[in-house]
C-alpha cells in the first residue's frame, strides 16, 4: 500500500499533504477510457464524427473562398459535436456495466438534475432475494421504484404503496418496476420516463409530502455487497469539459 507523504509543521509534527486537484481534462480522460473500455468501437465513432465535420466545413469553406474562417468555425463544432457524442455513448457505458447489479436504480435516480428528490438508500430490501424498491418525490407524486422478478416486485411496490397512501392520502403514487421484463422500464430509460409525468402537486405540497414520508421511520437497509453502484455515475462535470 502507498503512503502519502508528510509535511513538517512548525512544531514539528506531521501534517498530511492535500491531495492534488484532478483538473477537467484527467476526468475527461477518465470518461473516455471508461468508455471505450466498455465500447472498443466508440473510438472510431468519434474519430468518425470530429473530421467529418472538419472536413465539412473546411470543404466548403474552399468551395466559397473562406477556407480559414469556416474551417475554425467546422472545428469548433467538430469538438463540440465529438463531445456530445462522448457523453450519450458514457451515460450508455455507465448504464450497462451497473445494469442488473443491486441499487442500479438507485445510481440511476443519481442522474436526475431537476424535478426529483430521492431517497440514496431502498426504503425496502428482501434480504434473501436482494429485491430493493428506492423512493423518489416531485411534482409528479411519489414515485416507487423496484428492482426484481415482476411477481416478487409487485408485492413489495404495493406494501410501500399503502405506507405511502397512510401518511400522504390523495397524493399521486407512481409503481415503477426496472428490469427487462415485460412490463418493466429498462434501467437506460428510467429518467426519461420518470420526466414524461405529469405535474400533480405544487413544490410546497412536495416539501409537505416529503416532511410525512420521513416521518415513516422505516429502517435503511444498505445495499447489498457487490459493485458499489453509485461510484459508476457517469460523471457529468467532465464529459461536458467543465
Amino acid at each position: 500500500m502507498a503512503f502519502k507523504r508528510k509535511k513538517k509543521t512548525a512544531d514539528g509534527e506531521s501534517a498530511p499533504v492535500k491531495p492534488k486537484k484532478q483538473r477537467w481534462y484527467h476526468q475527461l480522460r477518465e470518461v473516455y477510457q471508461m468508455t471505450v473500455a466498455a465500447m472498443p468501437q466508440v473510438r472510431w465513432l468519434l474519430l468518425a464524427v470530429f473530421f467529418g465535420i472538419l472536413l465539412l466545413g473546411i470543404g466548403i469553406g474552399l468551395i466559397i473562398g473562406h477556407p480559414v474562417y469556416l474551417g475554425l468555425l467546422g472545428l469548433l463544432v467538430a469538438v463540440l459535436a465529438t463531445m456530445f457524442v462522448l457523453t450519450n455513448r458514457a451515460e450508455k457505458a455507465a448504464y450497462s456495466r451497473i445494469e442488473g447489479q443491486a441499487g442500479a436504480a438507485g445510481a440511476a435516480l443519481g442522474t436526475i438534475r431537476r424535478g426529483w428528490s430521492y431517497e440514496e438508500e431502498p426504503v425496502a430490501i428482501d434480504p434473501r432475494t436482494q429485491d430493493l424498491v428506492f423512493r423518489a418525490i416531485g411534482r409528479p407524486g411519489v414515485a416507487l421504484i423496484s428492482e426484481g422478478p415482476p411477481h416478487r416486485a409487485a408485492r413489495m411496490l404495493e406494501r410501500e404503496r399503502r405506507k405511502v397512501a397512510r401518511v400522504a392520502p390523495g397524493v399521486t403514487i407512481l409503481e415503477i418496476q426496472v428490469g427487462r421484463e415485460d412490463g418493466q422500464i429498462p434501467l437506460p430509460r428510467l429518467v426519461k420516463h420518470m420526466r414524461s409525468y405529469k405535474n400533480t402537486l405544487t413544490k410546497l405540497e412536495v416539501d409537505a409530502v416529503a416532511k410525512r414520508l420521513r416521518a415513516l421511520g422505516h429502517s435503511r437497509p444498505p445495499i447489498p455487497r457487490g459493485v458499489d453502484p453509485m461510484r459508476a455515475r457517469p460523471d457529468r462535470r467532465a464529459m461536458r469539459g467543465r
